[in-house]
């Protein structure tokens, strides 16, 4: 992962990138799971998104040593925060995403104070477990850029009402987790951002998550 830093850097066409590493299981656990690695980059379009990803060589390095590789496409539709001091996202027009009927993607990123790191990991065990439990979850991972401290959650649902009903549940540990990042000040810094997502590519678990959880809903 950190001579994949070197090749960014030779990629005009990325106006961002990170490089994370995942917990165990679905992400969600503090301890690293060395098998399940994520590349975010942003791009002028998706066009050059999609050719970048087939041919630029860091991903062809990183297919060629993984057992498979799921690619998801996506199109910002609110941006609020920064990440590393930078706002990564333009959000598309309201009127382009209103027009937008397909799933939705949730992402949460956050840089957590040393200080404060342990009561935020005893907080997510209970996050990831109602999102588990949620039928309406499409597919979910946390990953991260630095183990305990730099953290992303990441997570698709099928459309808007859906990921807002879990957001807005006040008697849930997502909403007591963010009364209590608000009451703390836990984060350094953080962004919350959505998008529709407008493809895939590959598979996860011998599968495209979204293709089969479409085939369920019909």
């Amino acid at each position: 992962m950190g001579a994949a830093r070197l090749s960014f850097h030779k990629i005009p066409q990325a106006r961002f990138w990170k490089l994370c590493g995942s917990g165990t299981g679905e992400g969600f656990t503090p301890v690293p799971n060395t098998q399940v690695w994520a590349i975010l980059a942003v791009w002028d379009d998706e066009e050059t998104a999609r050719a970048q990803v087939e041919e630029a060589s860091v991903f062809k390095r990183w297919r060629a040593k993984a057992s498979e590789s799921w690619t998801v496409y996506l199109s910002p539709s609110s941006v609020r925060g920064h990440w590393s001091g930078q706002k990564p996202f333009d959000a598309a027009p309201r009127s382009a995403t209103e027009r937008h009927s397909g799933p939705l993607a949730a992402l949460t990123r956050a840089t957590i104070k040393p200080s404060t790191a342990a009561q935020f990991w005893r907080r997510v065990p209970d996050i990831s477990s109602v999102i588990g439990a949620d039928p309406n979850v499409m597919f979910k991972i946390g990953i991260g850029e630095v183990p305990l401290l730099h953290q992303v959650t990441f997570s698709i649902w099928p459309d808007a009402d859906t990921m807002a009903a879990f957001a807005r549940d006040v008697t849930g540990p997502h909403a007591q987790a963010i009364q209590a990042v608000r009451e703390g000040n836990w984060f350094r810094e953080e962004l919350y951002a959505r998008f529709a997502v407008t493809g895939t590519s590959g598979t996860w678990g011998g599968v495209d998550p979204l293709a089969l959880s479409e085939r369920s809903a019909a």
